[in-house]
């Protein structure tokens, strides 16, 4: 071998062990990847039971109640559907009726019920995830960047526009 065919097959060898270790990331990552799920497709698709997702939306008006232990029941919607969640601890400062939310955990369909293990609010529509702003706005509930209509940043209630 020569000084070329030897370069050549150690470039060969990496580009092999490469492509290996990005298949055994990949292959170990795919167990551990959550995708983000509205509500209406939490109840259009069915889910393995088991499967961790994320589900976001809009808390819905009148829908939290706090149990004992910190526990906590509301619902999520989109607009057009609505999953109740079920949530046991403490719940962000940022969390209300009508704010954006994200939760993490799985979704048990005999109870039809998703039991969150994680809740994150959002403070404004730069952290509401695009599939969910798209569906508030396709609906006419977003307005002027505000996912609840009559209620500005920070829950305050917009003030009647200057002429």
């Amino acid at each position: 071998m020569n000084r070329k065919q030897k370069r050549l097959s150690i470039i060969a060898a990496g580009a092999v062990f490469l492509a290996g270790a990005a298949a055994l990331v990949t292959s170990a990552l795919r167990e551990q990847i959550v995708f983000f799920n509205s509500p209406s497709d939490v109840l259009a698709q069915p889910l393995a039971p088991g499967t961790r997702v994320r589900l976001g939306g809009l808390v819905e008006q009148g829908s939290v109640e706090r149990g004992e232990n910190s526990a906590v029941t509301f619902a999520v919607t989109d607009t057009s559907a609505s999953v109740k969640v079920r949530y046991v601890g403490i719940l962000p400062d940022l969390f209300r009726e009508g704010q954006g939310v994200v939760t993490e955990g799985v979704f048990s369909p005999e109870e039809g019920t998703f039991m969150a293990d994680t809740v994150l609010a959002k403070h404004d529509e730069n952290y509401m995830p695009k599939e969910v702003a798209d569906a508030l706005k396709a609906q006419g509930v977003w307005q002027d960047g505000d996912p609840v209509p009559g209620v500005g940043q920070g829950g305050k209630p917009n003030e009647a526009p200057a002429d």
